[in-house]
């Protein structure tokens, strides 16, 4: 056991509860299947002390750093560990040096495991890079940011990327039974008795991140004192002031969870702006992903709004971005921005009845050939008369010209009275009107 491990264990053992409950080895990890259940590639790796560098990347509380604890618990190589917010380049150098000469001198490699990397600019990952493609040291980099746009690519190409997922439900009420009858790091010794509801609760509010319910459980333990039966009444009360949400009514099959954002896109669809703000109130303190939320508001500006008012489209994708950049709680001022936009413009769904006819005649009808003129004319355009007789837009009148695009009369997209759709179609109109 070298002197990494002995001071871990040190921490681990005075740690909050979230710290003493770290798995020790991979059976007793919880959640990412993808990548470390039985017969995946990370796990194959790390079993057979193989692995090369790695870069862990995705939300927090999900087990990017557990799992390098994990490794260096299992890795006959000596570990490092250091944290990019509050190291520098200097004491990665000196790890790196040591490297060095531990390898000359015992042929045994290092691997350094960095928290935050995307926190390290261009500049201080340039450094890793010749030793890490030399093989000494190993770099495992943990990261809450997309490492495509927080990494270098150089040092990305060096390495394998794995993406955590946040836990699910599931794997949160599995940490919470384990914690409750663990006596060693867990809560086992104390007389805990948790409602149903009350785990129920915090599995949907820790949103996946086990860090989270954790410190919710410990504080709700500790500071709940014990009834006359000596027992802890962990309730549903006490989990909402834990974790400092209350329960909102989201049904346990889920209904609640569809019911709530189909209120949400017909409320949009109806023009109900304040309808609108209490649905999205509503999904956004029950925990809902707000990725889910903008994306259901960009199919509504399309499908629903469409050409009425072509901009709702651009505020509603906006909106998604914005969420990337900022995250919550203040994305939810953008996505009430765009749902509020999106309800309010006029609507009209020929865009969407336009396609959806269109697709049923490819599905069900025969294909129709591309005209000669329209083909593309790069090849063997005299040979098979490719674009010949092809007319330019853009050299007659009003940079339209009357020539056939599909062999075939159907009409598709039928424009509406409403907003800017109507110029829309009294342009289409003038055109037919001047055609020669």
């Amino acid at each position: 056991m070298d002197l990494f491990t002995k001071e871990k264990l040190k921490q681990d053992e005075a740690g909050p509860l979230a710290v003493r409950m770290r798995p020790k080895s991979l059976n007793d990890f919880v959640g990412q299947e993808h990548i470390l259940g039985e017969g995946k590639l990370l796990r194959r790796l790390i079993e057979s002390d193989k692995i090369s560098s790695l870069i862990l990347y995705g939300p927090p509380g999900c087990g990017k750093t557990t799992l390098a604890l994990i490794i260096s618990e299992r890795t006959k190589s000596h570990f490092e560990r250091i944290n990019a917010a509050s190291n520098n380049v200097a004491d990665m150098r000196k790890i790196i040096d040591a490297a060095k000469k531990r390898e000359s001198l015992s042929g045994k490699r290092t691997i350094l495991l960095i928290d935050e990397i995307h926190r390290f600019n261009k500049a201080q990952q340039d450094v890793l890079m010749p030793d890490v493609e030399s093989g000494n040291p190993v770099l495992i980099g943990t990261t809450t940011h997309n490492p495509f746009f927080y990494v270098n690519a150089a040092l990305l190409s060096r390495s394998q990327v794995f993406e955590f997922k946040k836990l699910s439900e599931e794997d949160i009420r599995k940490l919470i039974k384990t914690t409750l009858s663990d006596k060693t790091g867990g809560l086992g010794a104390l007389p805990i008795v948790m409602d149903e509801e009350a785990a129920a609760h915090l599995a949907k509010i820790s949103e996946g991140d086990a860090r989270r319910a954790l410190s919710a459980i410990e504080i709700g333990s500790l500071s709940t004192p014990s009834g006359k039966d000596k027992k802890i009444r962990f309730t549903l009360k006490v989990a909402e002031e834990s974790i400092q949400k209350k329960a909102v009514v989201y049904d346990k099959d889920e209904d609640g969870h569809y019911d709530t954002i189909s209120a949400f896109i017909k409320s949009m669809r109806g023009s109900d702006p304040d309808a609108v703000l209490y649905w999205l109130a509503k999904m956004i303190y029950a925990g809902e992903d707000p990725r889910f939320i903008a994306r259901r508001i960009i199919i509504c500006a399309s499908e629903d709004v469409g050409n009425a008012d072509p901009q709702a489209l651009v505020v509603a994708a906006a909106a998604l971005q914005s969420i990337e950049f900022v995250g919550m709680p203040e994305a939810r001022i953008p996505l009430a921005q765009a749902a509020v936009y999106v309800a309010c413009a006029p609507k009209s769904n020929a865009a969407y009845m336009g396609i959806e006819s269109a697709l049923k005649d490819v599905e069900e009808g025969k294909t129709l050939e591309v005209p000669d003129h329209l083909k593309d004319a790069t090849l063997d355009s005299e040979e098979f008369g490719h674009g010949k007789d092809y007319k330019y837009a853009h050299d007659y009148k009003d940079h339209y010209v009357k020539q056939e695009y599909k062999p075939s009369n159907k009409i598709y997209y039928v424009p509406t009275e409403m907003g800017y759709e109507k110029k829309i179609k009294e342009w289409l109109e003038s055109l037919k009107r001047n055609e020669k």
